[in-house]
């Protein structure tokens, strides 16, 4: 069910005992049950409405708050997603309720010197999409560096894009330019831990500001430091599959 996207594995596990789950017409309640590629999986009216209810949090991270769980006395970002800093613009049309931070977590990390889009989501589904162990979502990060006398050659800049390691493994591919003359634009499929400083680093490269604009198909935007709004029905981070005519 989670590898066709059509729940997380948590979300299985409670629908299953339930009854809420059928294949090829049949209630399957046994967890472990083993289904063929040729069979057919439908789940009940109850476990759709149970899902529609889960809710995803777009934050514009400040500087200052970790993105899991409070470490070294730094609070975690969670503590931002209150009616207070709910952004007046929010177009989501979903009203705040307590129960929405429930079960909530990052999808994904920024540290805590770093700002910008972090998304905290009550959703397996969209958690697997943006950082399961197959996710290929593009994060685009604009970065502030301190340049060495010398500037930074061509060469090395080349390395950025394609050719760096961390930790004894080969980075994937990535877009990186200059969008001026002390600000780099970063188009990551991945996210090693501190990966962004340590690929400036090993260029000669000093960062001085880093900050997440945009995951996937959503976009920080306008939405001020500190505040955070409801992912809209109409958003989402993979594009929208276009309607198919019988």
């Amino acid at each position: 069910m989670s590898e066709l996207g059509i729940s997380s594995r948590r979300e299985a596990d409670e629908w299953i005992p339930k009854g809420w789950v059928r294949v090829d017409g049949r209630v399957v309640s046994e967890l472990g049950s083993r289904v063929l590629p040729s069979q057919q999986i439908t789940v009940d009216a109850k476990a759709k409405f149970v899902q529609a209810q889960k809710v995803t949090v777009i934050l514009n991270k400040p500087v200052g708050y970790v993105s899991g769980q409070a470490e070294d006395g730094y609070e975690p970002a969670v503590v931002l997603i209150k009616p207070a800093n709910q952004w007046r613009e929010d177009q989501s049309g979903t009203r705040y309720l307590l129960t929405h931070l429930r079960g909530i977590a990052p999808a994904g990390r920024l540290d805590i010197d770093s700002v910008g889009l972090l998304v905290l989501t009550q959703d397996g589904r969209i958690a697997k999409q943006l950082i399961g162990e197959d996710s290929e979502m593009e994060k685009e990060y604009l970065v502030r560096v301190d340049k060495p006398e010398e500037g930074l050659s061509d060469s090395n800049l080349a390395l950025l894009n394609h050719g760096l390691e961390l930790d004894g493994e080969a980075l994937r591919p990535a877009l990186v330019e200059w969008i001026n003359e002390d600000q780099l634009r970063f188009v990551l499929k991945e996210g090693k831990k501190r990966q962004i400083r340590r690929m400036c680093e090993a260029v000669g490269l000093k960062v001085t500001g880093l900050k997440r604009v945009r995951i996937g198909n959503v976009m920080l935007g306008d939405l001020p430091a500190g505040e955070w709004r409801y992912l809209r029905g109409d958003e989402s981070f993979v594009p929208l599959k276009p309607p198919t005519s019988e």
